[in-house]
């Protein structure tokens, strides 16, 4: 069993963050072998190279840990995401601040519990989005996205006439490709 660490901060300024994050990983049990770290904005996984190359190297009965939620995951539902990942490599998690390990069966369901209250609130969220833009359209204030590619209907026509192919016409008209295939099937 090994106990892998993964400390981020957003921007190079917050070297004192990132200090203090691995200092708490050591005190967790990780090692500067085992500690990977970065400095990056995105929480896309393709840019965060140190947080692949740490998945990469769990295994049955190691431990991934992180300090807190907010260097990991953007919400609880990408966490869990995240969580399904390491355990189908034989893996845990700890998360140090809301003191959760998925090794236990209260961690699990700690874990689980903010999941669910996750997706909870974003069901709410939607469903009132829902409800006010029906009331919105009832008073003819909403009309959905303007429609940006059947507008250009005329010059996609004309451009194709004149010989240019889809992609080319696509790029002149500031549109997909699939929305030029989808105007010249209508025509």
């Amino acid at each position: 069993m090994t106990k892998y660490g993964y400390a981020r901060t957003s921007t190079v300024e917050q070297v004192a963050g990132l200090a203090d994050q691995v200092a708490k990983l050591k005190e967790a049990g990780c090692t500067d072998q085992t500690i990977y770290q970065e400095q990056i904005s995105s929480v896309k996984m393709a840019d965060r190279v140190e947080f692949a190359k740490v998945l990469a190297k769990l295994g049955k009965g190691d431990v991934l840990v992180f300090t807190s939620l907010s260097r990991v995951a953007r919400s609880m539902i990408h966490m869990l995401e995240i969580e399904a990942t390491v355990a189908a490599a034989g893996a845990t998690i700890q998360i140090l601040d809301m003191a959760i390990d998925t090794s236990t069966p209260q961690g699990r369901l700690t874990l689980n519990l903010f999941g669910s209250i996750a997706q909870f609130e974003r069901e709410n969220m939607l469903e009132r989005q829902k409800v006010g833009i029906a009331a919105a359209k009832a008073e003819g204030k909403y009309a959905g996205r303007a429609p940006t590619a059947q507008a250009k209907a005329t010059k996609v026509l004309e451009l194709h006439r004149k010989g240019l192919n889809k992609q080319d016409i696509a790029k002149a008209c500031g549109i997909g490709v699939a929305s030029v295939y989808r105007i010249l099937k209508a025509a």
